[in-house]
């Protein structure tokens, strides 16, 4: 007698059956059209391309699909269970497909004072390549007030700004940079002369910094020029109009040198906000970046660190 199982036997998949995308859109379709012809106008085939489809569709399953009703085309009980299938399917597709191939490219945009743009930039960009070659990176220099308010509305995605400069904001410390008194190589005074000094516009921390450094010194000081941004501070210096205090790391900017018989200052503290929805990996790249050159840039004070 022979040997029997008491296992249901299961049917064995046949891997050469496929259920394409193409004609699974021309049953949804149908379905959501009415019929084969508007099925057809909707996809921009013609009506013997859709019927097509359908036979194709139930070759694989083994049954019919459709069923017709007078004029009209009726799903079978195997086409409705087949439509809810395809619904699925093409979902699925689509999602994949728009994640895989028609996504934007990811998007960043850092803002940063302009006393730290030298440093930083270099290092940003090579790490966020690194994670995602296609990144769209683009860059925001402003002042502190001014990048506040852009991350607040959304405008930037990061900055890093002298965390003084804007005592309203929050911010995590992400670091510091020295501040050196600077002038043109052939600056000079008159010794009972005050010292003229340029500075960024009020409210601004360095100069705050650099009025209260020398008065604690019993230095007269007098600001003779003061600029909005500090391309025009260092535009004045390089003029020859006065000294100034500046933010850097390595060497003066050029057209300036580094003046040595004025009172030392202490380092100007960075601060960093992140706005509400910005992409978090990207923007932890960036704060990292922003960390590490600061940090090289305390050990390494001759050099610009942007290994």
């Amino acid at each position: 007698m022979p040997e029997t199982s008491s296992t249901p036997s299961r049917r064995t998949h046949n891997s050469a059956a496929v259920l394409d995308i193409g004609p699974l859109r021309s049953l949804i379709a149908i379905a959501d059209h009415g019929g084969f012809h508007r099925a057809a106008g909707s996809l921009s085939l013609s009506q013997s391309a859709v019927s097509q489809h359908v036979r194709r569709l139930e070759t694989v399953i083994g049954k019919p699909l459709l069923e017709r009703d007078g004029r009209q085309a009726r799903f079978t009980v195997a086409g409705e269970a087949l439509l809810n299938e395809a619904r699925q399917i093409v979902a699925a597709h689509d999602r994949a497909l728009e994640r895989l191939v028609f996504a934007p490219a990811r998007q960043l945009v850092v803002g940063a004072t302009e006393h730290a743009g030298d440093l930083i930039l270099p290092r940003i960009l090579s790490d966020l390549r690194s994670l995602d070659p296609d990144v769209q990176v683009s860059f925001r220099f402003d002042r502190a007030k001014a990048l506040n308010a852009m991350i607040d509305r959304g405008a930037v995605d990061v900055a890093v700004f002298v965390a003084e400069a804007d005592r309203s904001a929050a911010g995590s410390p992400v670091g510091s940079l020295p501040l050196r008194w600077c002038a043109a190589p052939d600056f000079s005074r008159a010794p009972l002369d005050p010292l003229p000094l340029i500075a960024i516009e009020s409210p601004c921390a360095i100069r705050s910094t650099a009025l209260l450094i020398l008065a604690e010194n019993g230095i007269e000081a007098t600001v003779v020029a003061d600029a909005a941004y500090l391309a025009g501070v260092i535009n004045a210096a390089r003029a020859g109009l006065g000294v100034t205090l500046l933010a850097f790391s390595g060497p003066p900017p050029e057209g300036l040198v580094e003046l040595h018989d004025l009172p030392p200052a202490p380092r100007i503290p960075l601060n960093a906000r992140v706005s509400e929805g910005a992409d978090d990996e990207l923007t932890a790249v960036v704060l990292e970046s922003f960390r590490t050159a600061l940090a090289k840039a305390a050990l390494e004070p001759d050099q610009l660190a942007l290994a």
